[in-house]
C-alpha cells in the first residue's frame, strides 16, 4: 500500500499542501516521531494497532521486570539490615533479665508503630500508587496530589491524638516516657515517608524506592551498633534509631522527587506531571473514588499486622514476648522485603487491567508462587539444620526450638503467597472481599492465642497459630482471585 497522509491515528486533517496535521494523543502525548502516513481515506490498521498494543505491553513488562529486580536488590538488603538491627540491639542491651526486658519493650514499640503505620499510611501509599499507575497506563493526566496529601495529614493527626489519649497505657506497655515520644515522633515522620513511597512506586521509579528504604535501614542500624561498641549506651540510645530512620530518608525524598520530576518535565508533558494543586483531571476523580479502596486497604493492613504482631502484643511477659518477636523475625524480614515488592506488583497489575490484559496476572502469580515455595522451603530446611546455632548467636540469651521456627517459615510462605493474591485482588476490583479475608484470618489468630492449646507455651502457640492462620488466609484469597474483574477495576 502506498503511504498517505491519514493512516496514522494521531494525524489530523490535511493542511493546504495536503500534509496531515498531527494531533495530540491522550494525556498530552504528541505524535510519535518518525510515523509514516498512509493513503488518503485509509483508516488505522487493526493489525498494526494490535501489534503496537502488544509491543507496548511487552515494553512495559520489561520495564517492570527491570525495575522490580533493582528494587529487590535494595529491599533484600533492607530486610537483612532490619533483622540485624534487632540482633545487634539484643546484644547491646545484654542477655540478662533486664536486658531481655528492655529488648522486649523495643520490640513492642516496633510492633505498635508498624501496626499503626500499616493500617493508617499504607492505604494512601497503595491508593496513590494504583491511581498514578492507572492514569499513566491510560494516557490520562497525572492526578493531583492534594487529596491524598490531605488524607495522609489527617491520618497523622489522628495517630498523634490517639497516642496522646492512650499515653498512660502506652507508657506502661513500653516501660518509659522516652520510648513513648520516640513512638509518636516516628509515627509522624513515617506519614511523609509512606506518601513518598506511593508517589515513587506509581511512577515506576523502583530503583529510587529501593534506595530510600535501604537508606532508612542503614540509618537505623547505626544506633544499636554505636551502643554495642560503647559510643552510646542504654535502651533509648538504641530505640532512637527507629525515629532517625524515616527522618534521614526524608532528607533525600524532596531532592529525589524534584530531580526526577524536573527531568520528566523537560522531556515534555507526555509524562503527565502536574503541580500538587493542579487542575482536576480524570486521575483526580479516580482518587476521589478511592475512599472505599483506601478503607479496604486499611482493613487489610489491620488483618496483616494482627497476624504478625498479636503473638507479641497478647503476651504480658516482655521476656517471653521478646522470644516470640525474635522467632517471628523469620517472617518479618521476608515480609518487609515482599511488602516493597508488593508495591511494584500493584501498579503493574493495575496497568494490566487498565489496558485489557488482566489475564496476564495469572501467569505472574504462578511464577511468584514457585519462587515463594522454593524460598520458604529453603528457609525451613535451613532453620531445622542451623537454627539451634544461629538463633542464640544472633539473639543473646534466646534459644527457641528449631521445629517451631520451621513451622513459622512454612507459614511465611503461605503469607507471601496470600500477599501476591491480595495485590491481584486489589487490581481486579475486589478490595472489600480481600479485606474481609484478612480480617477473618487475623481474628482467628487472636482467638487461637487467647484460648488455643499448648498451655503456658505461648511461643509454640504463636508459631502454630500463625502458620494455620496464613494457610486459611491463602485459601480464602485464592477463592477471591477466581472471581472476574469488576467494573470498578476498569475505572481505576
Amino acid at each position: 500500500m502506498v503511504a498517505g497522509p491519514t493512516d496514522d491515528p494521531s494525524a489530523g486533517p490535511p493542511d493546504d499542501a495536503g500534509r496531515s496535521t498531527p494531533v495530540a494523543r491522550p494525556g498530552g502525548r504528541g505524535p510519535q516521531a518518525g510515523s509514516v502516513p498512509s493513503a488518503p481515506g485509509d483508516g488505522p490498521s487493526p493489525h498494526r494497532e494490535a501489534d503496537e498494543a502488544r509491543s507496548g505491553r511487552e515494553a512495559s513488562t520489561r520495564s517492570y521486570g527491570s525495575g522490580a529486580r533493582i528494587l529487590s536488590l535494595g529491599i533484600a538488603s533492607t530486610g537483612l539490615l532490619t533483622f540485624l538491627f534487632f540482633s545487634v540491639a539484643s546484644h547491646a542491651l545484654g542477655d540478662d533479665a533486664t536486658g531481655q526486658e528492655r529488648y522486649g519493650q523495643i520490640a513492642t514499640m516496633w510492633a505498635v508503630l508498624f501496626t499503626a503505620m500499616s493500617v493508617m499510611y499504607r492505604p494512601v501509599e497503595q491508593l496513590l500508587s494504583r491511581s498514578i499507575a492507572t492514569a499513566r497506563a491510560r494516557g490520562d493526566a497525572h492526578p493531583s496530589l492534594r487529596e491524598p496529601l490531605l488524607i495522609q495529614t489527617a491520618f497523622a493527626v489522628v495517630l498523634v491524638v490517639v497516642a496522646l489519649v492512650a499515653r498512660g497505657p502506652l507508657e506502661d506497655e513500653l516501660g518509659s516516657p522516652e520510648l513513648f515520644w520516640l513512638l509518636v515522633g516516628a509515627g509522624v515522620a513515617y506519614a511523609a515517608s509512606y506518601f513518598a513511597r506511593g508517589f515513587v512506586a506509581g511512577h515506576g521509579w523502583f530503583g529510587l524506592y529501593g534506595g530510600l528504604v535501604l537508606f532508612e535501614s542503614l540509618a537505623r542500624i547505626l544506633f544499636p551498633i554505636a551502643a554495642l561498641i560503647g559510643i552510646t549506651s542504654g535502651q533509648v540510645a538504641v530505640a532512637v534509631g527507629i525515629l532517625a530512620a524515616p527522618l534521614a530518608s526524608l532528607l533525600l525524598v524532596p531532592w529525589a522527587i524534584r530531580s526526577t520530576t524536573r527531568r520528566m518535565a523537560e522531556a515534555g508533558e507526555a509524562d503527565g506531571v502536574v503541580p500538587v494543586g493542579g487542575a482536576s483531571s480524570p486521575g483526580d476523580r479516580t482518587l476521589r473514588r478511592g475512599g472505599a479502596f483506601a478503607v479496604s486497604v486499611a482493613l487489610i493492613q489491620l488483618g496483616e499486622q494482627t497476624l504478625v504482631n498479636a503473638g507479641v502484643l497478647l503476651t504480658s511477659d516482655k521476656a517471653v514476648a521478646a522470644v516470640i518477636f525474635s522467632a517471628l523475625l523469620v517472617t518479618r524480614a521476608p515480609l518487609q522485603l515482599f511488602q516493597a515488592i508488593q508495591t511494584t506488583l500493584l501498579p503493574h497489575f493495575a496497568a494490566l487491567v487498565a489496558t485489557g490484559s488482566a489475564h496476564e496476572i495469572a501467569a505472574a502469580i504462578r511464577k511468584a508462587i514457585v519462587y515463594i515455595a522454593a524460598f520458604a522451603g529453603s528457609v525451613a530446611v535451613g532453620l531445622l539444620v542451623l537454627g539451634g546455632w544461629i538463633m542464640p548467636l544472633l539473639f543473646a540469651g534466646q534459644e527457641p526450638p528449631v521445629g517451631g521456627l520451621a513451622i513459622v517459615a512454612v507459614g511465611m510462605g503461605a503469607h507471601l503467597t496470600a500477599g501476591t493474591l491480595n495485590q491481584a485482588a486489589l487490581a481486579r476490583g475486589h478490595a472489600p472481599t480481600a479485606a474481609a479475608a484478612w480480617l477473618v484470618a487475623g481474628l482467628a489468630f487472636v482467638v487461637w492465642m487467647l484460648v488455643g492449646p499448648f498451655g503456658d507455651d505461648a511461643l509454640l502457640r504463636a508459631e502454630v497459630g500463625y502458620a494455620a492462620a496464613t494457610f486459611l488466609l491463602c485459601g480464602m484469597l485464592a477463592v477471591v482471585f477466581r472471581r472476574p474483574v469488576t467494573g470498578d477495576a476498569h475505572r481505576g
